[in-house]
């Protein structure tokens, strides 16, 4: 665990939310197994097997000694998160936890929960596609969009303010789309989004009414019993997207699977909707970097035709 110690002891006093240590890109070998981030004002250390008292303290007393160093008026927060066998055990480990929990990202304020579940609400590895969102909606004047597995509704905030007129984000958690709408209030954006608790597969029908869209952002689960198994789900959403774009519209596909590579998104493509022309993968944050880029966070940037020239 000598990388991540390593880690803390030069990490900066954090005013975003990041990541600070990746051991799962498997560059520092024997921490594979770790995750460290910032939630300001709490640290969140996640293993994914148990880790021993020792080894807690290890980390304990890093943190500490870091903090002491960059914020000494300040009390230290962190919180440990076991994920092992299909189980999840959350930790406060010092400090508190303030409720609510608002984090910041370029300019957007999100409200997170690190206490329960293993999705806090922001995913922090996504930080380039919300980027290229708020860079692409300010090129693109009037810009609609439609926000498929919306999740909280991060990518809205960014559309938005990166000048969209009209998002619809859809998802089938009511639970999210609620703190979606929370999320929104926050950075004064009511209004402009639109919010729709519905399972897509079900009917299409509200979706495509309030098309068609300038830009359709796809951010699925990988593997979700019940909800959308990316090996068998992916090519129904991919069929749909040219009848969804206009003209010279985009669609942002994710995917974030290790086992499927790019060229999964890419031959599903080819076969669904041949029309659509890749134009790039987004990098991923360098904070995330991996020694095998295909099993990373894939975001990938599709364009629909232009109208012929009469």
């Amino acid at each position: 665990m000598q990388a991540l110690l390593d880690a803390i002891a030069q990490a900066e006093k954090p005013a975003e939310a990041i990541r600070l240590f990746h051991g799962r890109g498997g560059l520092y070998p024997g921490c594979e197994h770790l995750a460290l981030d910032a939630y300001p004002p709490v640290w969140l250390l996640t293993s994914f097997k148990p880790l021993d008292e020792t080894e807690l303290a290890q980390v304990g007393q890093a943190l500490t000694a870091r903090w002491q160093q960059i914020a000494p008026s300040e009390p230290l927060n962190w919180v440990y998160q076991c994920r092992f066998e299909g189980r999840t055990d959350t930790r406060l480990m010092a400090g508190s936890v303030p409720e609510p929990h608002l984090v910041s990202e370029q300019g957007a304020r999100y409200l997170v929960h690190v206490l329960k579940g293993q999705n806090h609400g922001l995913f922090l590895d996504m930080a380039e596609g919300r980027a290229w969102v708020r860079a692409h909606a300010a090129s693109q004047p009037r810009l609609k969009v439609l926000n498929l597995f919306a999740y909280t509704c991060a990518f809205s905030i960014a559309a938005l303010q990166g000048g969209a007129r009209q998002v619809v984000n859809v998802d089938m958690s009511a639970g999210a789309i609620s703190l979606g709408q929370q999320n929104h209030a926050l950075n004064e954006l009511q209004g402009k989004a639109s919010f729709l608790a519905h399972d897509i597969f079900k009917t299409w029908g509200k979706i495509t009414r309030g098309g068609p869209y300038g830009l359709v952002v796809v951010d699925p689960p990988s593997y979700q019993k019940g909800s959308f198994v990316a090996t068998k789900d992916y090519l129904k959403l991919m069929r749909r997207l040219p009848d969804l774009l206009i003209p010279g519209g985009h669609a942002l596909l994710c995917l974030n699977a290790p086992e499927l590579s790019p060229a999964f998104l890419q031959q599903q493509m080819a076969e669904a909707a041949p029309e659509l022309i890749f134009e790039q993968r987004l990098p991923n944050p360098a904070a995330f970097a991996d020694i095998a880029p295909d099993r990373a966070l894939k975001v990938l940037v599709y364009r629909a035709p232009d109208l012929p020239s009469p």
